[in-house]
């Protein structure tokens, strides 16, 4: 599964606000910043609250981390094995 808009749907812990795009500056309101809601590619915090969400959502289904390495995930039960591997 290849999942193109992961840095979209990370959520922000902290307050971020940026410039306004370019076009879509209000003339006499050029001063203004945007504050961000979700998480976006350029902020630094994009990749770890990316992270944090889907490590938060496959940990709620029963999902365990390989502590070798975070970006593998297992469960094992009733005769079956599933298995997550995190490619960056």
């Amino acid at each position: 599964m290849d999942v193109k808009t992961a840095f979209l749907n990370g959520g922000l812990n902290e307050e971020i606000y940026m410039q306004q795009p370019n076009g879509f500056v209000i003339e006499g309101r050029e001063g203004k910043v945007c504050k961000l809601l979700k998480s976006l590619y350029g902020p630094r915090q994009a990749p770890k609250q990316s992270h944090e969400k889907f490590n938060t959502t496959l940990i709620s289904v029963g999902f365990f981390v390989n502590e070798a390495d975070k970006c593998v995930y297992y469960r094992h039960g009733g005769g079956r094995r599933s298995y997550i591997v995190l490619v960056c």
